[in-house]
């Protein structure tokens, strides 16, 4: 059996994080079992539809690197892959459901007549569930086609996974009670049907259920922020499904070989911000500096920071300290121009520290200097503060915040380096006064 698996949204907003690891979950099968995934846009909805919506969509799977196999742009054997192109189609199966005595009118519209007994799915991630349809009362026969002529949802995804050939419909689990149906008028138009996996949900990190307006939940909005793909893509992957070990950092190779539908959660997955730049830190740790001077570059530019000839060795001392790429700017603008923008709380701390007395005089000591290296810079700190009755620590703190305004950033060594003996000095003697 070749594995056909597939993503179809609807061209209503923008791509959902939900909806991106539907996506996701769905490659990550085709890609491990060799099969084909296949993109469908369920764009019948006509007044919500819109072309912003459907190239978000597009957009977003290709920054995430979900490349589709059939579907828009692509073509393929099963298409159109827009569902408002299909009519023909879905008008040859209400045909069929016609012929075996299976619909009937009510008014203008048509409903499926249910066989009334129990239907049991064998979900892969559920397990066995059952639907009893004997008792019409709360499973009432299923409008397919509207009195408008429109087709449902139901019957056109039906027509759609089975013209599609799909193996395996693998999507949320708010689809759970739909599939009966499915399942019903499967049987009736005379098909198999495929395997189901419904996945869970995501919800806040407070248990609320994450709603659209909720940070985090457009993929639009990560290239923004300086997230890297793969990381987004790493931690969408946790979001309800677990490799069965300690490991959590992941790079698209090992996720493929990694998943697997047994490794689904039946609790809902819980989205943490925090934990998503954390995962992104990881990723930019393993990533080497050139690639990440490259990934960072555009951001350094939007914020008007020039790129100094010492642009490597700028990046390089900030690599291990920021989660995003869009955290760079803030991380180097102290290295890259003379303008200080200093930390207030940091600055009451360094000045109320008794050590930061002996900025003057690390200042005159390092006009001594005829040579300068950083290694050379902290000997000099561990000097005056020996010559001052105080440890070299003690002194690096009032140091960092008089050369970079903040209490945190690059190594000192790194400082000293890029900064240069006479930036040094001035800004040693500018905190003094």
């Amino acid at each position: 059996m070749i594995v056909r698996t597939r993503f179809a949204p609807s061209p209503t907003g923008y791509l959902h994080v939900g909806g991106a690891r539907t996506a996701l979950f769905n490659w990550l099968y085709a890609r491990k079992h060799g099969g084909h995934f296949i993109l469908r846009v369920e764009d019948t909805d006509k007044e919500r539809n819109t072309e912003e919506a459907r190239q978000a969509i597009f957009d977003g799977m290709n920054w995430l690197g979900l490349a589709w196999d059939e579907g828009p742009e692509k073509g393929g054997d099963h298409g159109p892959y827009y569902q408002s192109q299909r009519n023909e189609i879905y008008d040859t199966y209400f045909e069929k459901l016609l012929a075996a005595d299976r619909l009937y009118k009510d008014g203008d519209a048509y409903r499926f007549r249910f066989d009334r007994k129990p239907v049991t799915m064998n979900d892969l991630v559920c397990g066995e569930v059952t639907i009893d349809y004997r008792d019409a009362s709360n499973t009432p026969d299923m409008i397919v086609r509207r009195s408008d002529g429109s087709y449902v949802f139901h019957f056109v995804n039906v027509v759609d996974d089975l013209e599609m050939k799909m193996s395996h419909v693998i999507r949320g689990e708010d689809h759970l009670m739909n599939t009966p149906k499915h399942l019903q008028l499967i049987e009736a138009l005379g098909a198999q049907p495929p395997q189901y996996a419904h996945i869970p949900l995501i919800l806040n990190a407070d248990g609320s259920k994450m709603s659209k307006r909720d940070a985090g939940a457009a993929v639009g909005d990560y290239p923004r922020q300086g997230f890297l793909s793969e990381a987004v893509v790493n931690f969408i992957a946790l979001l309800g499904w677990s490799s069965k070990s300690d490991d959590e950092i992941f790079s698209l190779t090992e996720l493929i070989d990694r998943f697997s539908l047994e490794g689904i959660n039946r609790a809902p997955g819980r989205f943490d911000l925090e934990k998503c730049k954390w995962v992104n830190q990881q990723h930019i740790a393993k990533i080497d500096t050139a690639e990440f001077a490259d990934l960072a570059k555009p951001y350094v530019e939007a914020k008007g920071l020039p790129i100094t000839d010492d642009y490597l060795t700028v990046i390089t001392a900030v690599k291990e300290k920021v989660r995003l790429l869009s955290e760079v700017p803030d991380a180097i603008d102290f290295l890259v121009t003379d303008k200080i923008d200093y930390d207030p709380e940091a600055t009451a701390k360094a000045k109320g520290n008794p050590n930061a007395a002996h900025i003057p005089a690390l200042a005159d000591h390092m006009e001594t200097l005829t040579e300068w290296s950083a290694d050379i810079a902290k000997a000099a700190i561990g000097e005056v503060a020996k010559a001052n009755g105080a440890k070299p620590g003690q002194l690096m703190f009032p140091t960092r915040v008089a050369l970079s305004g903040r209490a945190h950033g690059p190594d000192l060594g790194d400082i000293f380096t890029i900064l240069g003996k006479e930036r040094t000095i001035a800004r040693l003697k500018a905190f003094a006064q």
